[in-house]
């Protein structure tokens, strides 16, 4: 009859669960590519990847936030650079009006004029996501409302938005402005205005009040070139935020990934010494559990 003590069975028991758990813990990694399952299989290291993906988190927020601010920024740019195209044209016709055209060509003139009116009224209430671009932060109404006579040409167009400005969080304390400021989309209710005048003074034919719109156009036509200068501007540096927020979402998947993913060279080498260490402890406990007291008496 075999006698081991219960502290050797105890022991050699003990030993085998551990070698045994080592073991399974080492094929999961080799398995899975992870190091880590629980919580409690490396506290700190857990800790370090839950603040990199809270880190994350709000670096894809920004990202988003990025994302539609630059749509925001493009439809400001598009809108502007078809106004401008309009304001070249109506400069071009102010300088034309003043010549020897006649009274018939001052009349098509106009005509051409009034059409450029409705697409600058037009391009004004442009809108993004829903949102009219040009109104500062009252983004629900349109922001150009315009009068007309009853043959129902405009007579005149109303600021209807406010002197804010949408306001977009790039980052931690860092923000952009992706809408045209409150001077530019005043400056298009004046130019449409311009543009009125215009089509007025070729319409009755008065040579001197088509050459007194020409300056006013002028100036409209430099602060429409200074909006698109501003939000080329607004755009680069959009990109440029989006392009350092991905680096360090890169930067944090590349730190998670040390943290969490296994090293498969050294698991596997681990794994193969643990292997060997629960078949050595096996052969031991077979032994010495086969030992009884007739041994002792030979």
């Amino acid at each position: 009859m075999r006698i081991p003590t219960n502290s050797i069975s105890n022991s050699i028991v003990t030993q085998l669960q551990r070698l045994s758990a080592q073991q399974a813990s080492l094929q999961n990694q080799v398995s899975t590519g992870q190091r880590i399952f629980q919580p409690g299989d490396d506290p700190a290291a857990v800790g370090r990847i839950v603040a990199n993906q809270m880190e994350q988190r709000a670096l894809f927020q920004f990202t988003r936030n990025a994302d539609a601010a630059l749509e925001y920024s493009k439809t400001a740019y598009s809108s502007l650079g078809q106004i401008k195209g309009l304001s070249d044209r109506a400069g071009e016709i102010a300088v034309l009006g003043t010549g020897s055209t006649g009274a018939q060509g001052m009349m098509a003139y106009s005509s051409e004029v009034n059409q450029l009116l409705e697409q600058a009224v037009s391009l004004g209430n442009s809108r993004q996501r829903n949102d009219y671009i040009f109104g500062g932060t009252a983004v629900s109404t349109p922001p150009y409302t315009v009068t007309r006579d009853v043959a129902g040409a405009i007579t005149g167009v109303t600021y209807a938005g406010n002197a804010g400005r949408l306001t977009v969080p790039l980052g931690d304390g860092a923000s952009i402005q992706p809408t045209p400021d409150p001077a530019t989309n005043t400056g298009i209710a004046s130019f449409i205005n311009q543009l009125v005048a215009l089509r007025d003074a070729l319409s009755s034919g008065d040579s001197n009040a088509v050459q007194a719109t020409r300056a006013p156009l002028v100036t409209a036509e430099d602060d429409l070139v200074n909006a698109l200068s501003e939000h080329g501007a607004i755009q680069l540096r959009i990109d440029i935020s989006k392009f350092q927020q991905q680096s360090r979402i890169d930067e944090l998947n590349r730190q998670i990934s040390d943290e969490s993913d296994a090293d498969l060279p050294s698991t596997i080498v681990k794994l193969n010494q643990s292997s060997q260490a629960y078949d050595a402890a096996l052969s031991s406990a077979s032994t010495i559990l086969k030992m009884s007291l007739l041994d002792y008496l030979r």
